[in-house]
């Protein structure tokens, strides 16, 4: 691998803004390793994309799945050098007294542990290395509230202040960055926008700006939170 290639590692691939990356950062050159919780889509994923880029089926909530998958992929592969924690889920709209605990318990395991699982076991390597960038996924609500999205609202913010926490552990060499994408026609923006969705730029096109955007990201971003540089479709 060139100087210029880096080691990506990407959860939620499956669809959306990670499928979008995966692609993008794969034909600009560099090695993906991505999970998602779609064994069909990932099977697709590897086909199309073959080793050394590598995807597992995983749900990311489940601590135990996520060390059995770091234990394969650095046994192959070195620590990441850009982590993207981007897999997330999102409630039903409705107002917090009627979203159910299994849904609400839901959005929490995979927004909030799911993040913390996979820093718990890639980023040690990371560490031994002294480089690296860890981008947690935020999100305008992450910075902001709505009504009916409570839950999501709640583990935004959380990932703001999980990850500007991070950012005072880590060494220098590294940075951990909460990352708002902006807003982006995908699945989970049109659960709660519905056909307004279709105002804002695909997911194909975001990667465009976000890929070459997450890829200058270093030590100089370490705590900083941002937001990729995408406005709607229709400014």
């Amino acid at each position: 691998m060139s100087p210029n290639q880096k080691t990506i590692l990407i959860t939620g691939v499956s669809r959306g803004l990670g499928r979008a990356m995966t692609e993008e950062f794969i034909r600009l050159g560099h090695t993906v390793l991505g999970c998602g919780r779609s064994e069909k889509e990932i099977a697709q994923l590897q086909k199309q994309f073959p080793p050394p880029n590598v995807f597992a089926t995983i749900d990311v909530s489940s601590d135990e799945q996520v060390a059995a998958w770091a234990k394969r992929a650095l046994k192959s592969h070195a620590a990441p050098d850009l982590l993207l924690n981007n897999a997330g889920l999102i409630n039903r709209n409705a107002p917090l007294w009627q979203v159910g605990a299994p849904e609400f318990s839901d959005v929490i395991d995979v927004n909030i542990k799911g993040v913390a699982n996979i820093i718990r076991q890639f980023v040690p390597e990371m560490l031994k290395r002294g480089s690296g960038v860890i981008v947690n996924f935020s999100s305008g609500w992450g910075r902001s509230t709505a009504a009916e999205v409570a839950p999501y609202c709640a583990t935004k913010w959380a990932i703001e202040g999980l990850t500007l926490a991070l950012a005072q552990e880590l060494p220098p060499g590294m940075a951990a960055v909460p990352l708002n994408p902006g807003i982006i026609n995908t699945d989970m923006l049109r659960s709660c926008f519905g056909g307004s969705a279709l105002g804002y730029p695909t997911a194909e096109e975001w990667a465009k700006i976000a890929v070459p955007f997450l890829l200058k990201l270093g030590p100089a971003n370490n705590g900083r939170p941002l937001t990729v540089p995408v406005r709607g479709a229709n400014d």
